[in-house]
């Protein structure tokens, strides 16, 4: 992480350039990474506690490797955890709010359908940037930085804040063991602004493919099916999963666009300083690290205190790896998030 002041001015590189080439795969850098930061809520849900609802908590931990997950107050909103993990993300840098020219937020999450949790962050952080957000579920961080970084390539911000958040405690049926266990309540928030010309992505690609669509979702909640008392009767407002069909779909999606990326960068697994993956299951992330050859000991994993916690997953795991002392100038840092959509997003990082 560089001093916010030694790189004030855009990249060298026009835009249209350093967003290189292939339709699938491309290049974006001359941006770098200020500033991280992270907030879970402190009500730790240990899975001895779901033992009260039934659970097996030797099975869950068989079966995900998650002990335990952070869950929202009733009072908490995803602005709110938004808002912590921004606070200590600018404290972290020394940047004051009022040098950031963009929020964006990746949440499926939003304190309400209208207007974007983004701008209630937005107020509650005192600023006057543009802010909205963005929603692609467990990949959404992906899909925001990367968003971010094009404002940054092309000269038209200098500080963006990007932002994951989600309340997925708010989102499961305590019912339905496919996904109540699996899933926590986080934020994970980068500010990034402009670098030299080898920072940034010298990989990545983003991917959806709608046809899965049903594989995990809400079904109701939205203009599809309104929210009514027939819904709510048929528990329709909670997230369902084909956790078979997801457990395929990610192991497979994740290594072939880990591949894709490492292949585009001419970089080995071996030369891989850190591997960040969404934090969804661990029996995905051993899996993939397997099959695509990577170090485990260079894997960061923190499910098991935290859950899954969708679009926070990544941000939140990069500032704890970040503090840890894990990451450090010029390394390479992978990333890759998948999730509803299906969508799914990875990319190498240089540092």
């Amino acid at each position: 992480m560089t001093n916010p002041a030694s790189s004030s001015s855009p990249p060298e590189t026009d835009c249209l350039v350093v967003a290189s080439q292939s339709r699938q795969v491309n290049r974006l850098t001359g941006v770098q990474i200020l500033a991280t930061g992270s907030y879970a809520p402190e009500n730790v849900v240990r899975n001895e506690k779901l033992t009260e609802l039934g659970y097996d908590a030797d099975w869950i931990v068989k079966r995900t490797g998650i002990q335990a997950r952070c869950w929202a107050t009733d009072d908490q909103a995803t602005s709110d955890i938004a808002y912590e993990a921004v606070v200590r993300c600018l404290d972290n840098g020394n940047i004051n709010i009022s040098e950031i020219d963009l929020i964006l937020l990746a949440t499926i999450t939003p304190d309400q359908p209208t207007p974007s949790t983004a701008c209630h962050v937005q107020r509650m952080l005192g600023s006057d940037a543009p802010a909205m957000d963005i929603g692609a579920a467990c990949a959404g961080f992906m899909y925001a930085l990367i968003t971010g970084m094009q404002f940054v390539a092309c000269g038209t911000y200098q500080r963006v804040l990007v932002i994951g958040a989600d309340l997925m405690s708010r989102t499961v049926n305590p019912k339905d063991m496919k996904t109540f266990p699996l899933f926590g309540d986080g934020a994970g928030a980068v500010v990034i602004g402009p670098g030299t010309p080898d920072q940034g992505f010298h990989s990545y690609t983003l991917g959806a493919d709608g046809n899965g669509a049903q594989l995990l979702h809400m079904p109701a909640g939205g203009t599809r099916c309104p929210t009514t008392p027939e819904s709510l009767i048929q528990e329709l407002q909670y997230l369902t999963m084909d956790g078979r069909s997801v457990f395929k779909w990610a192991i497979r999606t994740l290594s072939d666009s880990v591949n894709q990326v490492l292949d585009y960068a001419q970089i080995k697994p071996a030369d891989v300083d850190l591997t960040i993956l969404h934090q969804a299951n661990n029996r995905i992330i051993q899996a993939a690290a397997t099959e695509l050859g990577l170090n485990k000991d260079d894997v960061f994993v923190n499910l098991d205190r935290y859950g899954n916690t969708s679009a926070a997953s990544i941000p939140l795991a990069l500032d704890e790896a970040y503090q840890a002392g894990l990451i450090n100038p010029n390394d390479k840092v992978l990333f890759s998030g998948f999730g509803a959509g299906l969508s799914w997003g990875s990319g190498v990082w240089q540092w």
